[in-house]
């Protein structure tokens, strides 16, 4: 009797050690979490939540808490690395000021999430598109970067009589199958492994891939690395959305859209090259325009949000 209860008291402890470690670890990620939401709050944005599907569906976005009708709507499309708030940190102040903005998180980020087995990027295209809907956004113009660009192309596409214009930052749209397997192999790492990153390691290198002028990663402490991966949830429907937008099945031409389009790249980006750049340009034609930032790598958004925003203001704004 005597060892049954020490076991289940040891037992116990471990647990509530182990709580306690994952509250720790968790808490100071927790912490700036809510530090951005009451930021994006301070940029005039209110935090809604939209059910689809029959409620199979849940679109979690942020959007101009007090709508002017004399601003034009601007949606940003996050990609993967965090949700919504963290991509868009240092660009939602002064795009909050010329545009109704509205942030939402694709589904399994953030607080999106659905029920529903499909992870193809004309469900995430779709979700956002039926929840700008409900929220009575119906023509409003899209900055997608990265993974967020195949969305912001397929809502485009797709829902072409509510996208009146369209940015699209570092993401490799036209590229074929083949190829993208041979870059992957030239980055030497697991795709999933750095998009869904499991360790501080695997995190430390999609900073070191995205960002040229800065390794930040290293300065980093594991214990914030590891409360970031822990507050992250959905790793696995996450990890089905890499292996959806790399099959090759799914691998289809992109149509000539009918939206004046601006396409915006890093000089040093390695995650999606250059050349993919030139390549999107010429196959979307006339209505495209191609601005190239220089000295800069994947992550436009964090090396160069000023220069970023005045593309986009300008080409926006007209």
């Amino acid at each position: 009797m005597d060892s049954y209860w020490l076991y289940n008291f040891s037992f116990r402890q471990l647990i509530s050690l182990q709580s306690l470690y994952n509250f720790i670890t968790r808490f100071p990620v927790v912490y700036a979490d809510a530090l951005l939401s009451m930021y994006f709050r301070y940029c005039g944005l209110a935090r809604s939540s939209v059910h689809l599907d029959d409620n199979q569906t849940i679109m979690h976005i942020w959007g101009s808490k007090h709508r002017e009708y004399n601003k034009a709507n601007l949606v940003l499309i996050h990609g993967f690395g965090g949700n919504s708030k963290w991509q868009f940190l240092l660009q939602i102040r002064q795009l909050a000021r010329d545009f109704n903005v509205y942030v939402p998180d694709l589904v399994f980020f953030g607080e999106s999430y659905s029920s529903k087995s499909d992870r193809s990027i004309g469900f995430q295209a779709k979700c956002v598109c039926d929840g700008l809907k409900k929220m009575r956004v119906d023509k409003f113009s899209v900055y997608a970067i990265s993974y967020g660009g195949f969305v912001g192309c397929r809502m485009a596409e797709v829902y072409d009589d509510m996208v009146e214009k369209l940015v699209i930052v570092s993401s490799g749209i036209v590229c074929k199958h083949d190829r993208k397997l041979e870059h992957i192999k030239k980055i030497g790492r697991s795709v999933v492994d750095l998009l869904v990153a499991k360790t501080p390691e695997d995190l430390r290198m999609l900073c070191r891939i995205s960002i040229h002028k800065y390794d930040i990663g290293r300065w980093i402490p594991d214990f914030f690395l590891w409360g970031f991966i822990g507050l992250e949830c959905c790793g696995k429907e996450k990890e089905e959305l890499v292996h959806e937008l790399l099959n090759e099945k799914h691998d289809i031409d992109l149509p000539i859209l009918t939206q004046e389009t601006l396409l915006i790249w890093g000089e040093k980006d390695s995650v999606f090259p250059l050349e993919w750049a030139y390549q999107l340009h010429r196959h979307l034609g006339g209505k495209s325009k191609l601005e190239i930032i220089r000295d800069v790598g994947h992550a436009l958004n964090f090396e160069a949000p000023y220069s970023l925003n005045q593309l986009i203001t300008t080409f926006v704004l007209g």
